[in-house]
């Protein structure tokens, strides 16, 4: 399914998973790409610009922090303006926190809350808004979400409240073919992984999962370009994928 003319907007869309989401768009599925970055690590026109020379298509990066309902419309306003409309929007914006839960401040949920769980929604409700008939919604949550495990609380509990926001939009946008998902990648072998974790709980990770590894960037990004293409007829659906670490 080519995609083609399409536009995609990607937030995170410049590093780690969302990068690898970009190439994959554009590179299968030739698809335009919007793609949002927080704050600079250097080199992100260069990556538009060598996505464009090398797949033909059309590549936007836009920075902003997001974290208010006015901030994602700016987000959805600024890609319309651009391209004109939007086909697909992937969002890969989240934090983790790994503390006992009693230990847990007041700050660090309320920056947990505005990560994972506001700018999700806000997210989901303006692609609801903005992306055109037939298009996708599609949010990264976590295949923690079907673990029973400790310290995790306020990430699991945060990022939870997105499967359910996706359900009901789902259910909202049938009159607008508009498919709404969740992919649920297991640990994932980034930064963003690394910075919780102790040696030992690496290793145990690693030993619960297909090929004694974490989930690689590589096993999600695939799944992330079959909703956005041939997958069209799920929706409503959180997409666990860890290897064997966890089952819903």
């Amino acid at each position: 399914m080519s995609l083609e003319g399409k536009t995609a907007l990607i937030t995170g869309g410049t590093k780690n998973l969302g990068k690898l989401t970009a190439i994959e768009l554009a590179s299968k599925y030739k698809a335009n790409l919007f793609l949002h970055y927080n704050s600079s690590q250097g080199g992100e026109q260069k990556l538009a610009d060598e996505l464009a020379s090398k797949y033909g298509v059309k590549v936007e990066v836009y920075q902003g922090k997001l974290g208010s309902e006015e901030s994602v419309a700016k987000l959805f306003e600024a890609c319309k303006a651009k391209f004109g409309s939007i086909d697909i929007a992937i969002n890969n914006v989240g934090k983790v926190l790994k503390k006992p839960i009693v230990e847990v401040t007041e700050k660090e949920f309320d920056e947990m809350d505005v990560i994972n769980n506001k700018v999700a929604f806000f997210f989901i409700a303006q692609a609801a808004k903005n992306v055109s008939q037939g298009g996708r919604i599609i949010s990264l949550v976590t295949s923690l979400l079907a673990a029973y495990t400790p310290f995790y609380a306020v990430y699991q509990g945060t990022k939870s409240a997105v499967e359910y926001y996706s359900k009901s939009a789902s259910k909202e946008l049938v009159s607008k073919r508009i498919s709404v998902n969740c992919v649920a990648p297991g640990p994932m072998d980034t930064p963003f992984f690394y910075s919780q974790e102790k040696p030992e709980d690496v290793e145990f990770y690693k030993s619960v999962a297909f090929d004694g590894r974490l989930t690689k960037i590589e096993d999600i990004a695939p799944i992330v370009g079959f909703l956005a293409t041939s997958g069209d007829w799920i929706t409503g659906q959180t997409i666990y994928a860890s290897g064997g670490m966890t089952a819903h």
